[in-house]
């Protein structure tokens, strides 16, 4: 409905602000609708019966002599029964239109208030969906939901539509929340560490070169811990992302890079690196992330692993329950994680509490490592005890099988 424009000028009227809601159109449209059957009803009523016979008043009368036995005794006016007919059509037909305007004035406000009041019932639902959208706006509550009752149409999907989204920006809003307050708290332990050699060491007159180095080697590994972290953060916000490169994926390439990769550090550490992979195990996914997921599990073996000892990368694949499912795992001898620790190893800054004896503090490793699985279908699995290393396996469906929310084997690969 567009408004009217004063002449001469550009200057628009404005509508009353009930004359600009959906209610108003629909109470208008409701209105039309009903007053234009009934006019259509009425219209052809009185066409048919206007068109069943000749109607018109009576026009002219004859002169009938009036006998009493046999003794005419005057005369009066008759007409013939054709004109009697015609008559009464006319008469008809005049009540008829006389009565079609009183139905049509009454009923062009009746019909303005029953549309009114089915516009008011067939838009309670978006006024309620309006009116929590506006509560959560202004409390910044993400929590509130709609739950629209009722029959399931059009309207409940939407509602039920803002709810699902609702939630999912909820869970967002509050992993986003959990990130930055772990993260700030992973970062402010280098940066302090940075900080008190910077006015400690550094910047002191009185420090001889033997402190310097100390501190320069200090602040060099804080700052290697927050570029670490950095770049976990980012591979964390690009995993977030809904879509990734899709392509075909050879399992066993993404082993052998990844352990071309930390074979230099391996060696370095005296440990053995080695992969057992097999050809033709494929998956539709991101090459490079999965490579990365690969390369955070050898990271941290290599890291943990004791000198000498071996650490395996192995390919294969298994059926269950009718689906194919490939695996890519990562062993290493290595302290191994407590029972009680194994459900939240794959959680952001997840650190161990048991004995192990030594740092296992994860950063965003194998929260990223569960996040680039999950991506493709697949789940990562943890098989460890404490003294006897871990093994880690990241389930994936084969390239070919729906991803029909089939939960991967929960026993270890019996290739191991």
């Amino acid at each position: 409905m567009r408004r009217p424009r004063l002449p001469g000028s550009g200057y628009r009227i404005p509508w009353p602000a009930f004359a600009q809601t959906i209610r108003f159109r629909l109470t208008l449209l409701y209105s039309a609708l009903l007053f234009g059957i009934t006019a259509l009803v009425l219209g052809g009523a009185y066409m048919a019966l206007k068109n069943s016979g000749e109607a018109h008043p009576v026009s002219r009368t004859i002169q009938v002599d009036k006998e009493f036995r046999g003794v005419t005794i005057g005369q009066f006016d008759a007409v013939k029964a054709v004109e009697v007919e015609s008559a009464v059509n006319y008469e008809t037909l005049q009540n008829l239109r006389e009565f079609s305007y009183i139905v049509l004035a009454g009923l062009a406000v009746a019909s303005l208030g029953i549309g009114w009041i089915l516009s008011g019932r067939a838009l309670r639902p978006v006024r309620a969906i309006a009116r929590t959208t506006e509560e959560i706006q202004a409390g910044s509550d993400l929590r509130r939901r709609i739950r629209l009752q009722g029959p399931k149409d059009e309207l409940r999907m939407i509602a039920d539509a803002v709810d699902s989204m609702l939630d999912r920006l909820d869970d967002s809003f509050r992993a986003q929340r959990q990130l930055v307050d772990d993260a700030s708290h992973e970062l402010r332990t280098p940066l302090a560490i940075i900080r008190a050699n910077l006015d400690a060491v550094l910047t002191a007159e009185e420090s001889d070169e033997a402190e310097r180095s100390r501190a320069v080697a200090v602040v060099d590994r804080a700052t290697t811990r927050m570029t670490g972290l950095v770049e976990d953060l980012l591979a964390t916000a690009r995993r977030s992302a809904p879509a990734f490169a899709d392509a075909d994926v050879d399992l066993a390439e993404v082993a052998r890079e990844a352990c071309e990769d930390f074979q230099p550090l391996a060696a370095e550490r005296g440990l053995v690196l080695r992969h057992r992979t097999m050809s033709g195990l494929s998956v539709i996914g991101d090459h490079d992330a999965l490579r990365r997921a690969v390369g955070n599990l050898l990271s941290n073996a290599v890291r943990l692993a004791p000198a000498g000892s071996r650490i395996t990368t192995a390919t294969g694949r298994e059926v269950g329950d009718g689906h194919g499912w490939l695996w890519i795992a990562v062993q290493d001898a290595g302290p191994g994680i407590g029972e009680e620790d194994q459900p939240r190893v794959f959680d952001r800054f997840w650190r161990e509490t048991g004995g192990a004896g030594r740092d296992r503090h994860t950063g965003l490793g194998l929260a990223i490592v569960r996040q680039i699985t999950e991506s493709h279908g697949g789940q990562a699995r943890l098989f460890s005890r404490l003294g006897y290393g871990s093994t880690f396996v990241l389930w994936l469906p084969e390239a070919g099988a729906a991803r029909d929310g089939a939960a991967p084997p929960e026993h270890r690969p019996s290739d191991l």
